[in-house]
């Protein structure tokens, strides 16, 4: 009996030290007094206030070495690939392997949940997302899939070669998409990230535009943050040195998927410039993009589907948000992508994972004394 409690008791400790989890601590950006920009932000301030959308995650914690997971955004619960939705992917800088590409860019559209994962669980991943689909009732004829899965690497933290993430960990992240509060920091894909010279992770955030022809829409922005050297937080730069980092401060490679979700009615023409803007927003962060950065924008709209079979040579959209109607859109995911990567920092939690790496999380009274 004293053998078990001695075991359970060194399992208990190190899971604390391995993976902090002491929640209270950990706050986003907004509850300590860090607000960007002007805009007015969704009732959750995460891409959940986008109505439809849907996410979730599988976190890998294991052993001394498995600090890894899965993100999954749905942008409705329905058959995505029957009921597909506009969409545009925009490259900052190409140095990633995000499956998928080539087709959205072609069609303007995506057929299947987004995930996001380490880059060399990209395949598996993939598999997994022809798997479900080819489940799905409705699409038993199906012989193409387009899967889309964006990456960031996360092997300073996590036995990245290990190839840990499984089929059914993609379709665990799937099952528990859900609508409401988003698990932001060192949950699924940001389990083992690293990003501005401390822990990095999932983070979300949204903006409502003012009312436009009668309706008010929403743009949410979720990340995962992988990048960067040097932490500037609303134009005031705050050096590792003074921030306490624990990792190198020459350490300039890395990446961030940005993924962007608006129920405004958006041409895919329209969803790439804003996933082009996003970039504003993640350069107001830091100083530094490096050449082995692969950074991606993932936008879609629910404003309205493209249905797979249609009897018709034609589909009727909604009226399309005009070009001289997106400057305030642009403006809301500038800000949406900045808060959101502020979160995904100030959410996470310290992390200890592969050869006893350890990277830290930002201390928030740290911030907040910097800051005043």
């Amino acid at each position: 009996m004293k053998k078990v409690i001695i075991y359970c008791l060194s399992l208990i400790m190190f899971y604390h030290n391995s993976v902090s989890q002491d929640l209270p601590d950990r706050a986003r950006a907004r509850d300590i007094g860090i607000l960007v920009g002007m805009m007015k932000t969704g009732n959750l301030n995460a891409i959940t206030d986008v109505p439809g959308v849907m996410v979730g995650h599988q976190t890998l914690v294991s052993g001394d070495s498995i600090r890894t997971g899965v993100t999954a955004i749905l942008p409705h619960p329905g058959n995505i690939f029957m009921e597909k939705v506009p969409a545009a992917i925009y490259v900052f800088n190409g140095f990633g392997k995000l499956a998928g590409y080539t087709q959205v860019r072609e069609l303007g559209n995506i057929e299947t949940p987004i995930i996001l994962t380490n880059t060399l669980s990209v395949p598996i991943a993939v598999n997994a997302l022809i798997r479900y689909t080819l489940s799905q009732k409705g699409n038993e004829n199906i012989r193409s899939v387009n899967g889309i899965v964006g990456e960031t690497n996360d092997g300073y933290l996590n036995d990245i070669r290990g190839l840990h993430v499984t089929e059914d960990d993609v379709f665990t992240a799937i099952k528990a998409a859900e609508a409401g509060m988003v698990q932001e920091g060192s949950v699924g894909a940001g389990t083992g990230t690293t990003a501005l010279g401390f822990k990095g992770g999932i983070g979300t955030a949204s903006r409502l535009l003012p009312v436009i022809d009668g309706r008010q829409y929403t743009v949410g922005v979720l990340v995962q943050s992988n990048f960067g050297r040097d932490l500037i937080i609303n134009g005031l730069p705050f050096s590792r040195e003074n921030l306490q980092s624990s990792l190198n401060n020459e350490d300039e490679a890395g990446s961030c998927m940005i993924v962007i979700a608006t129920d405004a009615p958006l041409s895919e023409r329209n969803l790439e410039r804003l996933g082009k803007r996003a970039f504003i927003g993640m350069g107001k962060t830091t100083t530094v993009m490096s050449n082995g950065s692969g950074d991606y924008a993932i936008a879609f709209s629910t404003g309205y589907q493209i249905p797979y079979y249609t009897e018709r040579q034609t589909i009727e959209n909604p009226p399309l948000v005009s070009n001289d109607g997106m400057t305030i859109f642009f403006k809301a995911v500038e800000e949406a992508t900045q808060e959101a990567i502020y979160n995904s920092l100030f959410m996470a939690t310290t992390i200890t994972g592969y050869r006893g790496h350890t990277a830290e999380a930002i201390s928030l009274e740290k911030v907040k004394q910097l800051v005043k």
